[in-house]
């Protein structure tokens, strides 16, 4: 196995050191039995760098091919992972281009074997384009960035009928892109009660001011979502919308996968994180000029050339987009701090991307994005009319 075979993408790039050890032969041997007809593991061919779980391509004897992917079971329990595959199901049934979850003899879709929870998918349809690109990073092209579009808005039509609560229920599920705060009245009081209940997380915080910091950051977005909240019409997104988790044909979206930060949230919201993972080129602040504006347009309207949006939720977008990646940041320290021991990591959790974002948005070019956001809804909007 080569040292790139084993290497993560971290916080600032490529890094050499797991979180999580790559799958073995002999575990994705001992994990694929438990799976209803399998044939046996013949080896893992690839591993994916993709951090948080290890996801590994397993080839099976005879021919075809799986993917295994391990969860540490304080981030993904079999309740977790079968609330998101209920979702990736539902999809399915409507005709939606993904990957459902591999089945076991007892109707389970995922099973947990000593601190490890896993789940076996079939391969998705189509070129894996992105496999090397970290998130955060633009599109390829604008045709894609328009591809991206028409697939969401897609999705979004299937998604509207898939009525599960939230996940987790009472239970707080770390790493997902959610509206359990956001999405409340009153952000501090939310966001204390949020992070009173993970121990990890509190642990993380404890020696910083970061009810200080989350009120002059990003209270003041949150305020200007404070009268769009009750107009939301709760509806299950994808939550991690980026090249890297589709796959393509051409220009063309063929398969939608990891749907591991999927909730309850909103159509506007799911769109936001699609623009936040995607047309601005976080890694490479604090230069300029990282705005990829065309690409903005192209994703605006290849979603609303399927699903036009109203104009409340235009304002929803606009007002969404500063704030989408709070909870997900947020739970990050949790996880670099308190499980992984990776305080480096925790600190740009913390410093670059709860507060360094919504920093940005404030100023210069993110302020601009916002400033210019509303017009080109409409306008995308009106093409599509005009059409």
């Amino acid at each position: 196995m080569s040292a790139g075979e084993q290497a993560q993408f971290g916080v600032n790039g490529v890094q050499q050191r797991r979180d999580w050890p790559c799958l073995t032969l002999d575990e994705s041997r001992s994990v694929l039995r438990f799976f209803h007809n399998m044939p046996p593991a013949q080896s893992v061919a690839w591993h994916s760098m993709r951090p948080f779980s290890a996801l590994g391509r397993v080839r099976l004897e005879g021919q075809g091919e799986c993917l295994l992917k391990r969860h540490h079971v304080t981030l993904r329990s079999v309740k977790w992972l079968e609330e998101e595959h209920a979702f990736i199901n539902h999809l399915a049934g409507q005709g939606a281009t993904v990957c459902p979850p591999l089945v076991l003899p007892d109707g389970h879709t995922a099973l947990t074997v000593g601190d490890w929870t896993y789940e076996a998918f079939l391969p998705a349809r189509g070129v894996d384009v992105y496999q090397n690109v970290m998130s955060w990073q633009p599109y390829f092209s604008v045709r894609q960035a328009y591809g991206a579009g028409v697939a969401l808005g897609r999705l979004h039509l299937a998604a509207a009928g898939f009525k599960a609560p939230a996940r987790g229920g009472a239970e707080v599920v770390p790493l997902l892109s959610g509206l359990q705060v956001v999405g409340q009245p009153e952000l501090v009081p939310a966001l204390q009660h949020w992070v009173a209940r993970q121990p990890r997380l509190r642990s993380a915080l404890a020696h910083r001011n970061w009810v200080g910091d989350v009120e002059a950051v990003l209270l003041p977005f949150h305020q200007r979502l404070q009268p769009l909240l009750p107009h939301i019409v709760p509806a299950w997104g994808h939550g991690d919308w980026h090249g890297s988790n589709l796959f393509w044909n051409g220009d063309d979206v063929s398969c939608v996968l990891d749907f591991g930060m999927a909730d309850r949230t909103c159509a506007p919201f799911d769109l936001a994180v699609a623009l936040e993972r995607a047309v601005v080129d976080w890694l490479a602040l604090p230069a300029a000029g990282v705005v990829a504006w065309e690409q903005v347009a192209a994703l605006l309207e290849g979603y609303q050339s399927v699903r036009p949006l109203s104009a409340g939720e235009c304002a929803q977008v606009v007002a969404f987009l500063p704030l989408v990646h709070v909870e997900f940041a947020l739970s990050e320290v949790g996880y670099f701090a308190g499980l992984v021991h990776d305080q480096a990591s925790a600190e740009v959790a913390y410093t670059d991307y709860l507060l360094g974002h919504g920093r940005w948005f404030a100023s210069g070019e993110g302020k601009e994005l916002l400033a210019r956001l509303p017009a080109l809804l409409r306008q995308t909007a009106s093409q599509q009319g005009a059409e």
